[in-house]
């Protein structure tokens, strides 16, 4: 997909030199990402990546690859939810059923994979499933729009964390330990992104 930007010569790793050593190495490693993943299985590494193409409009591979380590990362850390609604499962549990019942969906209603599916069945079925309306005996335990939301809240957040998506809205990253000096609406520090006329 082609992506447009206000800020098309906008660089926001130019700037990583103002940052300190433990900043730089985290926002450098989002551009290298892992793909060994410590809880997704291949399958679900698959079918995640269609997802994640589908809730961003974005097939870049890289920011792909990123958003998949994250959310391996996440699940598998030892580190608990911050929250969770009463009678819900753990995010684990809630996207490893999710995802076999998705697949299963899929199976039963179009006889191949959700990944081979044609993009507009797929969002079809992701928005089913975003309104609780996808309606097979697979998703009798699984809570169909607690899941989506899970899948698009941990999409989401590895998206825009991405120093690419970071460039491409202007985003200047982290201030630390340069910090601010205009800090009046419509000022911007010389670092920042400037918008570029058409």
């Amino acid at each position: 997909m082609s992506k447009r930007s206000h800020y098309p010569t906008y660089d926001v790793m130019k700037e990583k030199d103002e940052w300190d050593n433990h900043t730089q190495q985290i926002v450098s490693n989002r551009l290298h990402p892992t793909t060994s993943y410590s809880f997704l299985t291949q399958e679900e590494s698959t079918i995640l990546q269609t997802i994640c193409k589908q809730l961003t409009g974005d097939e870049r591979e890289s920011l792909i690859l990123y958003i998949l380590d994250h959310i391996d990362q996440t699940l598998s850390s030892p580190i608990g939810e911050g929250q969770r609604k009463v009678g819900m499962p753990k995010a684990k549990e809630l996207i490893r059923l999710g995802l076999e019942a998705l697949e299963q969906t899929s199976q039963e209603k179009y006889q191949i994979s959700f990944v081979q599916l044609d993009k507009k069945t797929q969002l079809l079925l992701l928005n089913q499933l975003s309104n609780e309306q996808a309606l097979t005996s697979k998703w009798n335990f699984v809570p169909q729009r607690e899941l989506f939301k899970k899948l698009l809240t941990l999409t989401l957040e590895a998206y825009y964390s991405h120093p690419l998506v970071w460039s491409e809205i202007g985003y200047g990253g982290p201030a630390y330990p340069r910090g601010y000096v205009r800090t009046q609406l419509g000022q911007l520090d010389p670092w920042e992104a400037q918008p570029e006329d058409e």
